[in-house]
């Protein structure tokens, strides 16, 4: 073949790689499905997981929908938050309609009376309000615990629950400092829930390398421009999740080196990407997964004042995600817009991961040994229940200048 008729990229058939007879690919399910009884379903109840503000437990009854399930959060007349299953044991109404009393939720249908663990006080239309038998039957419920402003829930075996872990960043307060809790999913990129599978945000956490392109130049700049330097990056598995670890030039001389965690269960420990401060990181993130295709974020924070971690939300062009139109949403997306476009659950046959994924090959990886562990009978990582033990956990995050 001479050098004239050397075949070129456009000699290969026109047809070639068209999208004709393409096959559906699959996610992964024991990555993303989380309902009860699944391999991550019961992964991701061997822990506490945030289900509202702690001001979301109140007299009214409210819905949640947490790992797939609907469920019922009030607070008694005593000030106990309680969670249990929407329909009546009785008839099977919808304890929605219910009233909270001094002492528990009450079914509108025919008054039975429950307290925050489920147990039946009364039944009013039978005789002596079912003395006799009220003790034989009781409402589903799940235990909760209230901290740094969030309602926590356990949905899993009872006989494994964990104690509820305390983290440093939020335990150890400067002067002035509090804590701030969020339920406006800080982070998302987008509205207060989700419509994609959890997993394709919490990926989001180690991917490093979306920064630089999607929030440093193909958007604008978001936040300030050295995140939009292509850093150096190193990922480790830390013993309770996966590390990050990366170096920008701040100017010459002068590096910075950033830590992020995603800590299991579904912790995002992320410092601030505006370089506001430097030191160890603000606020840690939760990752709820509502069902397997919608996920919210709650966020605990150390603040100096009212609504500071609200401002944390990123601008697209100068305007809060809310206030794009169609067209600025096309023309800058952010981290909601990539996400929910890969579909309601990302179709993991279909990928071609690079040298620059391997954040995210790290932490399937470790998702698949704790799957295994648990369903070899055993406890995931972090996991405390012996009271002589410390749940406290340290964390690294945080901007480091150097």
């Amino acid at each position: 073949m001479t050098a004239s008729t050397a075949a070129t990229p456009h000699d290969t058939p026109l047809d070639e790689g068209t999208a004709y007879g393409l096959k559906p690919a699959r996610h992964d399910p024991r990555l993303t499905e989380v309902g009860a009884g699944t391999p991550m379903g019961e992964l991701m109840r061997r822990y506490w997981h945030p289900i509202g503000l702690t001001a979301d437990a109140g007299s009214e009854p409210r819905k949640v929908q947490v790992l797939g399930e609907e469920l019922i959060l009030f607070r008694d007349g005593q000030g106990r938050a309680g969670l249990v299953h929407p329909r009546c044991v009785h008839r099977g109404a919808s304890l929605y309609y219910g009233r909270t009393e001094a002492q528990g939720i009450r079914c509108c249908y025919h008054g039975w009376l429950f307290d925050v663990q489920g147990h039946c006080l009364e039944q009013p239309c039978e005789p002596d309000c079912g003395a006799a038998l009220r003790h034989n039957v009781r409402q589903p419920w799940y235990p909760v615990e209230e901290r740094y402003g969030l309602v926590f829930a356990y949905l899993g075996p009872p006989e494994r629950k964990p104690l509820l872990p305390r983290y440093d960043i939020l335990e150890d307060l400067d002067p002035g400092e509090w804590i701030e809790a969020d339920d406006s999913s800080i982070g998302g990129g987008g509205p207060q829930v989700i419509p994609c599978n959890w997993l394709q945000h919490w990926e989001n956490v180690v991917d490093s390398f979306h920064v630089p392109i999607l929030h440093g130049t193909f958007s604008g700049t978001q936040f300030v421009p050295q995140m939009a330097q292509m850093p150096k990056v190193a990922w480790s598995s830390s013993g309770r999740g996966v590390r990050v670890e990366s170096w920008r030039e701040l100017e010459p001389g002068k590096q910075l080196h950033r830590i992020t965690e995603a800590v299991l269960p579904t912790l995002r420990v992320v410092p601030s990407p505006r370089l506001s401060k430097p030191g160890r990181c603000e606020a840690i993130g939760w990752v709820l997964p509502m069902d397997d295709t919608h996920f919210r974020i709650y966020v605990a924070g150390r603040v100096t004042e009212h609504g500071e971690l609200g401002r944390q939300r990123s601008k697209f062009s100068g305007k809060f995600w809310w206030d794009l139109s169609e067209e600025e949403h096309r023309r800058f997306p952010g981290d909601y817009e990539a996400q929910v476009s890969q579909g309601a659950i990302a179709s993991h046959e279909a990928e071609h991961l690079r040298t620059s994924d391997r954040g995210i090959a790290l932490l399937r990886k470790v998702l698949r040994e704790q799957l295994q562990v648990v369903a070899d009978g055993g406890d995931p990582v972090g996991v405390v229940r012996d009271p002589a033990s410390s749940p406290l956990v340290t964390l690294d995050a945080g901007n480091w200048p150097a």
